[in-house]
């Protein structure tokens, strides 16, 4: 898998998930086996980049490159601006963001709702190709079907992206409308892949080894992004790398190997964000780790009422601990628990 000069060293990737996918839950992601990763999207607004919530969107100390950082923002000039800003900061591709639902996104005209727009649209992706040439940095684009079902104008977009620049697309199969409700259609990433030249990425309800490989069947997708099924369970990257290539299922994760791997996020994450605000973005990591595990529920009521990055931890280590003296592996109930349908919270 190439985007531009990078090789990539497979085709499952970890989709851009706002609040969630900051730099200590990229790094576990790609230990699981992903092979790229886009960070949270960082505004194209100049007045904020020196606040501390983008300081840590921005923040690949010690991250294994590519680096990829997603941009958001309504101004062309602003978005190629808000590209080499990146550039100079270490980003080796830049990614814009056109998929957003999340209204206090859209109702600014950013996002998924570009997709309005569609001469807006590709001046963006204009400026911003242009800002990232010099540097020998590719573009990507990632989106979504359209703004509504009466509209899914994604294949023009794509066609105008790719004639512009634009070096590899993702779709996520849903409309603007849809947020994260219903369900995936495929059809229409189908149809931009046979359209595109350039590499074309399939997201959207991927949530186990034999939903990636029917949705590579169904849309000849060159990769696959994987985003809320990825949320307490990364493991699932080395899941369908193992069914696509053989056609069988790892057995699930070891506990011992589950509590090592939450307990070098926790302290990678208390490190990013400090204690007061670690502990308290922390909880929806853990609470999507022990959901449908035994005692999961209860536990994570007690763990939701903790203030300190000390007793978190240690409450999760003997959590997992104790799982461990009954479980050598994870409880199939989560190993095989689908996740598409849930919205990150």
């Amino acid at each position: 898998m190439q985007i531009g000069p990078h090789s990539l060293p497979n085709r499952l990737f970890v989709a851009p998930m706002a609040g969630v996918t900051d730099r200590p839950f990229r790094q576990l992601c790609r230990a699981f086996g992903a092979g790229y990763a886009v960070s949270e999207m960082v505004t194209s607004r100049k007045d904020l980049w020196h606040t501390l919530k983008t300081s840590r969107r921005a923040d690949h100390a010690g991250e294994p490159g590519p680096i990829a950082v997603q941009i958001a923002g309504t101004d062309a000039a602003m978005m190629a601006e808000a590209a080499q800003y990146n550039i100079d900061r270490g980003a080796h591709i830049i990614d814009i963001n056109m998929g957003c639902p999340a209204k206090k996104v859209c109702n600014k005209w950013a996002g998924s709702a570009l997709m309005q727009d569609e001469a807006l649209a590709l001046s963006i992706v204009e400026a911003v190709v242009a800002a990232c040439a010099p540097h020998g940095v590719p573009v990507t684009l990632k989106m979504r079907t359209g703004w509504c079902a009466r509209v899914k104008n994604a294949l023009g977009i794509a066609r105008a992206a790719e004639s512009a620049g634009v070096q590899m697309v993702t779709v996520h199969g849903r409309t603007r409308e849809q947020g994260y409700k219903g369900v995936a259609e495929y059809d229409t990433i189908a149809a931009v892949k046979a359209a595109l030249k350039i590499p074309v990425v399939a997201n959207g309800d991927i949530d186990s080894p034999e939903k990636a490989s029917a949705v590579l069947r169904a849309t000849g997708a060159d990769a696959l992004m994987i985003g809320r099924a990825a949320q307490g369970r990364p493991w699932i990257f080395r899941e369908v790398a193992h069914f696509l290539a053989t056609g069988q299922h790892l057995a699930p994760p070891l506990v011992l190997e589950v509590r090592r791997a939450l307990l070098d996020h926790l302290h990678d994450h208390y490190g990013l964000y400090g204690e007061f605000s670690g502990v308290r973005s922390a909880r929806k990591h853990i609470g999507w780790y022990v959901r449908a595990l035994p005692g999961g529920e209860d536990f994570r009521r007690r763990m939701n009422l903790v203030d300190s990055a000390a007793v978190q931890w240690q409450l999760v280590a003997d959590y997992f601990e104790e799982l461990a003296d009954g479980h050598e592996r994870l409880p199939t109930a989560l190993a095989d628990q689908p996740t598409g349908a849930l919205e990150a919270r």
